[in-house]
């Protein structure tokens, strides 16, 4: 088991389409000035949910001896806010994402050494696609229940929406096409999908609901990319095809999703049938948050993955 050396600051982040000044927070568990392995950076969900839903991955470094690194996307969590961004499609687009984590990378001098990347969900979304561009010093990518594009994740949410009780569906369209997202009422007919298919654990770690505090606390690049529901996709998401460039990744890549997911195979198929060298695995007893759901089989296959 390897020793745990943890680590924690910011970044400076000159960000497009603002003069405002910005940062990234970032924590590095693990020594990244060892020649080997090379460290793996951990891209969240959401856009907003935060470093915490990804705080499993520490076991990566227990088990493995892989130095991660965390950080916060901006507009989250201990990095820098952009309230006053809020609907701005241009500012919060796929390429700010980008260039924070080409500053993340620089920052710690990885280009030579080499990194990995694990997005997860969103997160997957923005590996997949930075892994198009083919940066260099990226070794190898796991896209972990990260959908291809948003209109498939629509796709999905409809079929596992229609096996939903009647009563649980009613309350949600009822509720969306009010534009109440508040209620008592819609909070409790979301937790029924959520409890199927983002985490089947009960109670939730910790972890994840720290994610959900950073979302309710800050929504604006959420509400801006998606929108304000997790069913229904109104924002710039809707029309992006993250996979769009993917047979043009050269790293080797790793899919995982789960059985009761609400990114379902559809989703999951484009990376796959695209990505030149690519592996799929569906994990059967977990739906969007197999790093907690199935702990240590999923530890064990990114670990292996990683390390082969």
């Amino acid at each position: 088991m390897a020793q745990e050396h943890s680590s924690e600051g910011k970044i400076i982040f000159n960000g497009p389409g603002t003069d405002k000044p910005t940062w990234t927070w970032y924590k590095v568990v693990g020594d990244l000035t060892q020649p080997s392995p090379p460290p793996l950076i951990l891209c969240h969900g959401g856009p907003g949910a935060g470093h915490e839903s990804l705080g499993s991955l520490t076991d990566l470094h227990d088990r493995f001896g892989i130095p991660v690194i965390f950080y916060d996307q901006v507009g989250c969590g201990k990095s820098t806010h952009y309230p006053e961004k809020m609907g701005d499609e241009g500012f919060w687009g796929i390429k700010l994402y980008w260039a924070e984590l080409d500053n993340l990378i620089d920052f710690f001098n990885l280009r030579e050494k080499g990194y990995h990347l694990l997005g997860q969900s969103w997160g997957g979304m923005l590996v997949g696609s930075y892994a198009a561009t083919n940066p260099v010093g990226l070794r190898k990518v796991i896209i972990s229940s990260g959908p291809a594009s948003g209109a498939l994740y629509q796709e999905s949410a409809n079929i596992l929406l229609s096996n939903l009780p009647k009563a649980v569906r009613e309350t949600l369209e009822d509720c969306e096409g009010r534009g109440d997202y508040e209620s008592p009422e819609y909070h409790e007919a979301s937790m029924v999908f959520l409890k199927q298919h983002m985490c089947r654990l009960d109670p939730f770690p910790d972890d994840i609901l720290k994610a959900f505090k950073n979302l309710e606390e800050d929504p604006t690049s959420y509400n801006t990319v998606q929108g304000p529901s997790e069913f229904r996709i109104v924002g710039w998401l809707k029309d992006w095809d993250a996979s769009a460039e993917a047979t043009a990744i050269t790293a080797e890549v790793l899919l995982i999703n789960g059985k009761y997911d609400e990114m379902q195979d559809l989703c999951i198929q484009p990376w796959f049938k695209r990505i030149p060298k690519v592996k799929w695995i569906t994990l059967d007893s977990s739906s969007h948050l197999s790093h907690y759901e199935e702990r240590v089989r999923y530890m064990e296959i990114c670990g292996s993955f990683l390390m082969d």
